[in-house]
């Protein structure tokens, strides 16, 4: 046998031996990791919620394979993909940064009831009755402004506010299709028609479309980016997304707006806009969902979603001093199954009235301001009385 041919039996041995040793190594790292796992669908922001489902996994000792959506999807991806698995889910869990749309999968039976002493003890307002979801950790729906072009005195103070022509191609809003602007538009809708007058929305809507609002496709942080840079003066957002710009250093602030003019009316001011968690319905891991539900509307959860970048405003009956004290004092009382039902109008007629209106999706940059109203006034027939302060600002 010549030294070649030996050489390629060596070889082939080495392979071989190589090769087996890679496959008992493959099979000894599966089986290191046989956890129980659950496939948990989340819609709130990657930063915020990994370290929460991180430390559900330390303390459980139950991995979470989560799978996130994107910023402009914001919500609506995720349900959509719930929706399409009805038949066979894949997922055993859905944490959204929404409520409206967790609502309207629960009516659908895409979720499932999630019994548990510690899941009947959370709050009613803010637990479905048939125990299909649950909401915790709510941020504010605020209008952002750039400190640098707006005074404090000038910042809207109700929504109503932003259809005077003072704030024409100075305002931006996320596409309403999406995250936590469908759900507000959806709020709107159902509350004014109910608590004000039949067609209040589509005035409002009239007034924004006059206004030439933007509808920007990167979301509500998108928004808040939009005015840190000066392409608009004021926008529609979410509190953790002005936080966040304010972490960064961008000057901007925020104001609570309030949803009637009357500041006496209880329950006028400030729409709160909850995550919500449920167990997907199919899901062959009911126990290890209710135990990931029951960590997500615990106190500690609460507390740490409340320290970190996004603020959210614990919900739940156990408050420190520091949350009782930012969380707004006078939030807007909302039917979430009304507004629920009524979301997809609304987003059909703010989409049909504005985007015809911005002429496109996105601008890329705002018109010359104006110092003041062309006639000192609020343009009709969007004029309302004097208005009270907001409830706060950030």
């Amino acid at each position: 046998m010549t030294v070649l041919a030996r050489w390629k039996i060596a070889r082939v041995f080495f392979l071989f031996a190589v090769g087996s040793l890679w496959a008992s190594f493959s099979v000894l790292l599966t089986g290191c990791d046989r956890r129980e796992s659950l496939v948990v669908y989340v819609s709130a922001d990657e930063s915020v919620a990994r370290p929460i489902l991180a430390a559900f996994e330390e303390e459980t000792g139950i991995r979470v394979d989560p799978v996130f959506d994107t910023e402009a999807t914001k919500t609506t991806g995720i349900v959509q993909r719930l929706r399409a698995e009805r038949d066979r889910p894949r997922a055993d869990a859905f944490w959204s940064s929404e409520i409206a749309l967790t609502v309207q999968l629960a009516n659908e039976g895409v979720l499932a009831a999630a019994l548990s002493p510690e899941l009947d003890a959370w709050p009613t307002p803010y637990r479905d009755s048939e125990g299909r979801w649950f909401a915790f950790a709510a941020r504010a729906r605020v209008i952002v402004y750039s400190t640098e072009r707006v005074s404090e005195a000038d910042v809207p103070a109700t929504w109503m506010d932003l259809t005077q022509s003072r704030w024409k191609d100075r305002i931006a809003m996320a596409d309403p299709r999406f995250g936590t602007t469908r759900a507000h538009m959806g709020v709107l809708f159902s509350v004014w028609d109910r608590r004000v007058m039949p067609g209040y929305f589509d005035a409002w809507l009239e007034g924004l479309a006059e206004n030439r609002i933007a509808l920007l496709t990167s979301g509500n942080s998108g928004v808040v980016q939009a005015v840190a840079e000066g392409q608009f003066d004021v926008g529609m957002t979410d509190s953790d997304d002005v936080r966040a710009a304010q972490a960064r250093g961008l000057k901007v602030a925020a104001v609570l707006p309030r949803h009637f003019s009357d500041a006496k009316e209880p329950g006028s001011g400030t729409l709160l806009i909850p995550n919500t968690c449920a167990m997907v319905a199919g899901t062959p891991h009911a126990d290890n969902v209710k135990r990931l539900l029951a960590f997500l509307v615990s106190p500690a959860c609460e507390e740490r979603l409340f320290a970190s970048d996004s603020k959210n405003f614990p919900l739940g009956p156990t408050l420190t001093a520091a949350a009782a004290k930012e969380r707004p004092q006078d939030p807007l009382i909302v039917r979430w199954d009304v507004a629920a039902a009524a979301t997809e109008a609304a987003v059909g007629k703010a989409i049909r009235r504005l985007q015809g209106a911005a002429d496109r999706i996105d601008r890329p940059t705002r018109g010359r301001p104006s110092e003041s109203d062309e006639d000192g006034s609020v343009a009709e027939p969007h004029s309302e009385p004097p208005v009270a302060p907001a409830a706060g600002s950030l």
